[in-house]
């Protein structure tokens, strides 16, 4: 599996009509910002926009298929979707409420399933276009006390798999990207209990540093102009799913040690 090259080449998009869910913050808005620097029209989607931003809920496939509608009616055509809303909880699984469950199938799963079907079509018929949906290395590795977001993430890192075969006949491009710790503010999101996000994601990991937000994007870009099935950073991200691949046993082990070493570090934190 190739890396994403570092920045995708100068006006690969300009005159490109893109939607951006989750558009307002971290990654999202680090993708709307590069995007809309490089002479694309970008539909920057979210809750809780900016000034220049549309109002989404991703969870209502009617209001999803109302702004693709609109960005078609306005421009004639949608040339990239990126599904990058999502949520995550951190904890024990046991102290998850039914509420939570729901809310996070509603938005990590059925949120990326409500953009898959209103612009696939439009692709299609259009004869071509991108769509990049945001995962995790949660997506490719299992992490406890994550269950719920690795729950979802491999199902947006198998969708996106399966619909890349589907959609290369049609001429359209499907990339998920599956990053490591980026500094948004899920990193202290989410939390249930005594587990602590930004412990969990870099001291727990051995991440000195998360990916920056622009940083992804330029990595996310990169591998739509390069047509690239899966993002991975940091390097150290590429680098523990080949050990996973060639010593399962092991990283199973080390997985079950690191619950127990978050646990302890939680238990000494809350004293």
């Amino acid at each position: 599996m190739r890396a994403a090259r570092k920045a995708p080449p100068p006006g690969f998009f300009a005159g490109r009509v893109a939607v951006v869910t989750g558009g307002g913050s971290g990654i999202g808005a680090a993708l709307v910002s590069a995007l809309r620097g490089d002479g694309a029209t970008v539909y920057a989607a979210d809750l809780h926009p900016g000034p220049d931003g549309v109002v989404l809920d991703v969870t209502d496939a009617d209001a999803v298929q109302a702004l693709v509608d609109r960005a078609v009616a306005e421009h004639g055509r949608l040339d990239l979707l990126f599904n990058n809303a999502g949520i995550c909880f951190i904890g024990e699984t046991e102290d998850l409420t039914r509420a939570q469950w729901d809310a996070i199938i509603d938005v990590n799963i059925r949120g990326v399933v409500h953009g898959v079907q209103a612009a696939y079509p439009q692709m299609i018929r259009q004869g071509g276009g991108h769509i990049v949906n945001t995962a995790s290395m949660g997506g490719l590795m299992a992490a406890g006390l994550l269950t719920s977001y690795v729950m979802t993430k491999h199902a947006v890192v198998g969708l996106s798999a399966a619909l890349r075969s589907e959609a290369a006949a049609h001429g359209i491009g499907v990339t998920v990207v599956c990053p490591a710790a980026v500094e948004t503010p899920m990193l202290e999101q989410g939390e249930i209990g005594r587990v602590r996000g930004r412990d969990f994601y870099l001291k727990g990991q051995g991440i000195r540093r998360p990916v920056t937000p622009e940083a992804l994007a330029l990595c996310a870009l990169a591998a739509v102009a390069g047509n690239e099935a899966v993002v991975m950073e940091p390097v150290q991200a590429r680098f523990a799913w080949r050990l996973q691949r060639l010593a399962p046993g092991f990283v199973r082990s080390q997985s079950t040690k690191f619950v127990a070493k978050q646990r302890a570090m939680a238990q000494q934190q809350a004293r």
